[in-house]
């Protein structure tokens, strides 16, 4: 049918342009506030780009409920202020006729948002917290980023380096200054590492450098050449231990667990994907348009609903997590924003008339 292929291509078009520009915007934020962690030496340089990854895989689900539910109000706000609208209600298709439509293009990103969230999100959320906390146990002059002073955990070494190899965990052109028994070392070397010995000891290898203690001047002023100098930085590092987050559990886990926080997550998993197809039957009488007012108030309306409906779940979960509730009752508001979906949808199919005197007529009904 030429009516169901017309919208559906508008509909993907439109998306496909929503969502590349949603995503941009929020990756353009996170890269900056990565890349200025790692300026600053929180993180190495060579974990932004798979940090941005595995926070991207997390935002998928709700960067995809974004592109349907904009996606949808943008295109039928356009039909109606084109009068589009018009032409096809007078050729008899009605409202109703336009959910299905909708639905059909709905149900891809349902899918999708129900396969990234029951199953790629927990993954993703894992792997990085678990690369989180491989990068705050790596050595103290791997987590360094060249070109920065960086403080020892214990404040009594500063290192600053020039460059730095992932490959080979060797660092080249390394300045060390350290306090030890009241005097103020600095080293210079061409090349450090990072390696444990016998004693689970991390240590420090430099090579081919000059040490120098003390004020120069003064008589227990030290220089000295060395070919290999090694500092014991402290103990190795614990083993990764099983990360407990919420967020990174499976499903199936979840399904298996009583606990109330639990099942509050296993709630919020489920009801993304019912939320995508909700906003997009949402966006079908809230897009309504009236050309000669010029006012486009749909859009504020759809805002103000699609605030009040994440509020209402997330509220919701917290109940659940809490165990105010059972973890069920997060349906009430899945079927409240359908109860007034379908509302809006009866009153707009309604003949035209102001929504007081339909409101009256529908009181004295009653």
């Amino acid at each position: 049918m030429v009516f169901h292929r017309s919208l559906t291509r508008e509909l993907t078009f439109t998306a496909v342009g929503v969502f590349v520009v949603l995503l941009a915007i929020l990756l353009t934020t996170q890269t900056i506030n990565l890349l200025g962690r790692a300026a600053e030496g929180r993180i190495a340089n060579e974990a932004v780009a798979a940090l941005i990854g595995f926070w991207s895989l997390g935002l998928f689900p709700l960067l995809l409920i974004l592109t349907v539910f904009i996606s949808t109000l943008v295109v039928l706000t356009r039909v109606w202020r084109d009068h589009e609208m018009t032409v096809w209600l007078s050729s008899g298709i009605g409202l109703k006729d336009w959910i299905w439509p909708l639905m059909r293009f709905a149900l891809p990103f349902v899918l999708i948002i129900a396969t990234l969230t029951l199953y790629i999100s927990p993954w993703a959320a894992y792997r990085s917290k678990e690369y989180a906390e491989v990068l705050k146990q790596r050595e103290e002059i791997s987590a360094i980023s060249p070109g920065v002073f960086k403080e020892s955990g214990a404040a009594n070494r500063v290192y600053f380096i020039e460059q730095y190899s992932a490959v080979h965990g060797t660092a080249n052109h390394v300045f060390m200054q350290e306090i030890s028994d009241g005097k103020v070392g600095t080293i210079l070397a061409r090349a450090g590492k990072v390696i444990s010995n016998a004693y689970g000891e991390r240590v420090l290898e430099l090579t081919d450098g000059r040490r120098y203690v003390g004020v120069p001047g003064r008589a227990d002023f030290e220089e000295a050449h060395f070919e290999r100098y090694r500092v014991v930085l402290g103990e190795a590092p614990p083993m990764i231990g099983q990360i407990t987050n919420i967020q990174t559990r499976p499903t199936a886990a979840l399904w298996a667990s009583d606990e109330p926080s639990d099942k509050a997550e296993l709630a919020w998993r489920l009801s993304l994907p019912l939320t995508c197809a909700l906003l997009a039957l949402l966006a079908l009488p809230l897009s309504y348009f009236n050309p000669r007012s010029g006012h486009t108030y749909n859009l504020v309306y759809a805002l103000i609903a699609f605030l009040l409906y994440q509020n209402a779940l997330t509220l919701m979960r917290n109940w659940i997590g809490d165990g105010k509730v059972p973890w069920g009752a997060i349906v009430v508001v899945h079927l409240a924003l359908l109860a007034v979906s379908l509302g809006l949808l009866w009153l707009r199919s309604l003949p035209a008339a102001p929504l007081s005197r339909t409101l009256v007529t529908l009181f004295k009904k009653a």
